[in-house]
């Protein structure tokens, strides 16, 4: 017997509110501010933050946080513009930091 029923989710570890599809996932090889993060193509029920030029490991980005549409928690960023030819991949992705999300229908 099947015990997932739906996508696997990925969901804000404050109040549960799901933010991101498993299947959503480009790369869990990247750093947030607190530890390892998960590359997203999309994200759902989220706020995107004000942009801002931030140096980051791979070079300067304009990115905006993204936060939590129910309780406003940060969770991570989306990136805005890459100015290096070799990050322009990232451009209109999102960093989900791992310490702020839990796994559902697993």
């Amino acid at each position: 017997m099947a015990e997932g029923v739906g996508p696997r989710l990925y969901s804000c570890f404050n109040c549960r509110n799901n933010v991101a599809l498993h299947d959503d996932i480009i790369s869990k090889a990247f750093q947030g501010r607190n530890g390892r993060a998960f590359l997203f193509s999309h994200t759902m029920n989220i706020v995107v933050g004000a942009k801002e030029d931030r140096q980051l490991m791979t070079g300067l980005h304009t990115v905006a946080d993204i936060y939590c549409c129910d309780c406003h928690e940060v969770l991570g960023w989306k990136y805005e513009r890459a100015y290096e030819e070799t990050q322009k991949y990232k451009e209109g992705k999102f960093i989900l930091e791992k310490s702020k999300i839990v796994r559902e229908n697993w």
